[in-house]
């Protein structure tokens, strides 16, 4: 009998019954696995779930349930904030974004879809308030709806396109919105007649003459047969739990001591490179520590153990933190006054490494050499006076020189301090979900969606929070219609 395998698909002809008949399989519950099967149903597709957990989630129900939408003038919630955001801005911001990885052809199609898709959410029954909260935040501790949630008003983003806020959060009272977001969409999967197969982990596709017609799923310790008469989306996640494609292709997140995700090991970018598939961009991930709460620590600056500055600071989140991994000595400094300190919250794991009444004697507390760290302090806060900074062009309100002692460096240590991570690489799709081969040609009945492709949140430094949901609801959506027409 032929052999089971992640790696490569099982023969067709080897299968001797089939365990389950239906037109799509969908493998994994999260957002992009309950839009895929949605759309695939809406098709007129009949369609099983297969779900390795217990129940619906994965990453996504893990998540703050925020979905980066924008353009066509601007959502509700927008338009009664007073943003106006065009499509054209957001295609620039979401190509800008994607840095030397970005997929064109997905920024411009979700950009010229994201309000209609916005409209598909609330028809499934996804709840928005539609208020603006200003600031920044991770995400909201309260119910509101639109937040800043990437670096729209830093530079360089802010040069290339109008800033707008995008951070679309579900109707929910503080933090974890991802939990009843794919509540929503797992109702709506089961009224449209979805099957739900729960405690099924996917073993290997099958292939009938170049073709995706099945995958075998282990239910009860016993290898099943389904039978996917039109295809079969993948939609199982990243693989930042699976350590051996980690080392091999993503070896900066083993300076990083906290992954985000729900079993996401790689599962269904193995199935697809067994198949045929290509995967890229896999040395990209996210990673963040939230040093913006409190929101006062956005004034401060960052240097590395060399006393030197890095990065923007008024940028986003993620955008820091993943610079900040970039430098040298496992940890780097945030530097505060007086004016602007606050004690980090317990779960950072931000510790005070030095304090003074000068920026030099902090500078001996932390052992840097003389003239260095006070050096860059005394640049920086003569051209802040002067409402500039030539170095790397942060912005008023937040560009204030640093000159109100005490002072404090905080030091936020990669494995020590909270700086969560997730994979971004994944399989090669097109804008259908297709994936794709290494010459750019699908694998017939073969689609994939979310983490386990390479999407619109695909350069680690250019991440915004909401744009791994917006791409797996997204294109899970695009998958599920591509194959429900088969």
């Amino acid at each position: 009998m032929s052999e089971i395998s992640l790696h490569r698909p099982f023969p067709a002809s080897a299968v001797g019954h089939w365990d389950f008949e239906t037109d799509v399989a969908v493998i994994g519950f999260g957002a992009a696995g309950a839009c895929a099967a949605i759309e695939a149903a809406d098709a007129g597709a009949q369609v099983i779930l297969f779900e390795r957990n217990s129940g619906s989630g994965g990453a996504s129900g893990l998540s703050g349930g925020e979905i980066y939408i924008g353009g066509g003038g601007g959502t509700d919630a927008q338009t009664a904030a007073g943003f106006a955001d065009t499509t054209e801005d957001f295609i620039a911001y979401l190509k800008a974004a994607g840095g030397p990885c970005v997929d064109e052809a997905k920024c411009e199609l979700y950009g010229r879809e994201a309000l209609a898709h916005y409209d598909w959410l609330k028809a499934q029954g996804v709840p928005y308030r539609g208020n603006y909260l200003p600031g920044k935040h991770i995400e909201p501790t309260d119910d509101s709806t639109l937040i800043w949630s990437g670096s729209e008003a830093a530079a360089p983003f802010c040069d290339i396109a109008k800033p707008a806020p995008r951070g679309h959060t579900i109707q929910h009272m503080g933090w974890g919105g991802g939990r009843p977001l794919v509540d929503v969409l797992e109702a709506s999967a089961r009224a449209k007649g979805v099957e739900v197969v729960v405690d099924a982990r996917a073993l290997a596709l099958i292939e009938d003459e170049g073709r995706i017609v099945g995958v075998v799923v282990r239910i009860d310790n016993t290898p099943r047969f389904v039978r996917a008469a039109k295809g079969v989306v993948l939609a199982t996640g990243g693989f930042v739990f699976n350590e051996a494609m980690r080392r091999k292709h993503c070896p900066d997140t083993f300076k990083l001591g906290d992954p985000i995700g729900d079993k996401d090991d790689g599962t269904g970018i193995l199935l697809g490179l067994g198949a045929g598939g290509e995967a890229i961009h896999m040395d990209q991930f996210f990673t963040t520590c939230p040093w913006t709460m409190p929101e006062s620590h956005a004034y401060g600056v960052f240097v590395n153990i060399h006393g030197q500055r890095f990065i923007n600071e008024d940028c986003y989140h993620g955008r820091v933190s993943r610079c900040a991994v970039d430098q040298p000595g496992g940890k780097v400094y945030l530097l505060l006054d007086n004016a602007h300190f606050v004690q980090p919250m317990d779960f950072a794991r931000i510790t005070i490494a030095g304090t003074g009444e000068t920026w030099d004697e902090v500078e001996g507390e932390l052992g840097m050499t003389a003239g260095t760290l006070s050096a860059t302090m005394a640049f920086y806060n003569a051209h802040a006076r002067e409402g500039r900074d030539p170095l790397f062009d942060k912005r008023a309100p937040i560009l204030v020189p640093l000159d109100q002692g005490p002072f404090v460096a905080l030091e936020l240590d990669f494995m020590g301090s909270y700086f969560s991570f997730f994979t971004l690489g994944g399989l090669h799709t097109s804008t259908e979900g297709a994936v794709l081969d290494r010459t750019g040609a699908p694998i017939p009945g073969l689609f994939a969606a979310g983490r386990c492709t390479s999407g619109l949140p695909a350069w680690g430094h250019g991440y915004s929070s909401g744009m791994s949901l917006a791409d797996c609801t997204f294109f899970g959506r695009q998958a599920g219609r591509a194959a429900g027409r088969g």
